[in-house]
């Protein structure tokens, strides 16, 4: 009590810098950015947008799409190619490709067991051929439970493998992007896949092939400044947060605030980043359509 009687008064009063109320917008950004594909245990789950209470089961049969307000829950990898392609259609690529740990980085070895049994994938890329709609494709699909969908050394061979595999069968590309950015356990080893999957993208257009991008929550970091913002046509799902690094990381470092809705999907068709936005339900229906119109295109000598 003595001490803060005789205590030394500050001359001036400190306020603290002003901070701008967080957006709804941000905030439900915020909780998208922290949440991966797994839903939580029992029947129920909270749509962290509207805060309707969901059946589970009804919330898978509806492909995570809330029914209320049509917030798209994220989807693992698996589930996604389920409604995507043709039944038996499928045959996946490089399952046996498996990552090391090149910078002995602490208990990296345990993540990555940890994810891929979490993600039911190898690493936080799917790869492989299909059909959809009875148009042959190369796919490739990250998996947000792995990691984050972070771009490491094998992630990025595979979709470089996958591109190249593309130009010797003549197929188009569809890339579904789902990721954090690089991996910071592999560094700069890392950093170098953006450069690999971005020059097999290079031959894929000079060989005039289609390549179709379509960004999902979240969709940031390397992964955006590479291979998913290279597509001929640039899809994305509604709500989709895409950018180089998330609102927390800009009010961090910049002390700026994102305009509101900012890094949305929606925010970036508006600003002529993404062509489309397409509901989940209706991605395969669409991509048949432009698959079906670039193979008429080239039939008769044109392509998009």
């Amino acid at each position: 009590m003595l001490n803060n009687i005789f205590r030394k008064k500050r001359k001036y009063a400190t306020v603290s810098s002003y901070q701008p109320k967080t957006t709804e917008a941000q905030e439900i950004a915020n909780t998208s950015l922290e949440s991966t594909s797994r839903l939580p245990d029992g029947l129920w789950v909270k749509c962290p947008k509207c805060g309707e209470a969901l059946f589970k089961k009804d919330l898978v049969e509806n492909l995570r799409v809330c029914t209320y307000c049509q917030y798209h829950f994220r989807i693992p990898a698996r589930e996604r190619l389920e409604h995507l392609v043709d039944p038996g259609t499928f045959e996946e690529w490089d399952r046996d490709l498996k990552t090391v740990n090149p910078l002995d980085f602490p208990e990296y070895e345990e993540k990555l067991a940890e994810a891929s049994e979490k993600s039911d994938v190898s690493e936080a890329v799917l790869t492989g051929k299909g059909e959809i709609s009875g148009f042959p494709v190369v796919l490739a699909i990250n998996d947000a439970d792995f990691m984050m969908g972070s771009m490491g050394s094998v992630a990025g061979e595979k979709i470089a493998r996958a591109v190249e595999r593309a130009i010797q069968l003549r197929y188009p590309v569809v890339i579904f992007s789902t990721s954090g950015g690089a991996r910071m356990q592999e560094g700069i080893l890392s950093l170098y896949q953006m450069a690999k999957t971005s020059g097999a993208l290079g031959k894929l257009a000079q060989e005039r092939l289609l390549y179709i991008s379509v960004l999902t929550d979240p969709t940031f970091g390397g992964v955006t400044a590479s291979y998913a913002s290279l597509g001929d046509i640039q899809i994305a799902e509604p709500g989709a947060l895409i950018g180089f690094t998330g609102p927390r990381v800009i009010r961090q470092t910049m002390r700026k605030e994102l305009p509101s809705g900012a890094q949305t999907a929606e925010f970036n068709q508006d600003h002529g980043q993404i062509d489309m936005v397409v509901q989940r339900a209706e991605i395969p229906q669409v991509l048949a359509r432009l698959l079906r119109v670039h193979q008429e295109g080239a039939k008769y000598g044109s392509v998009l």
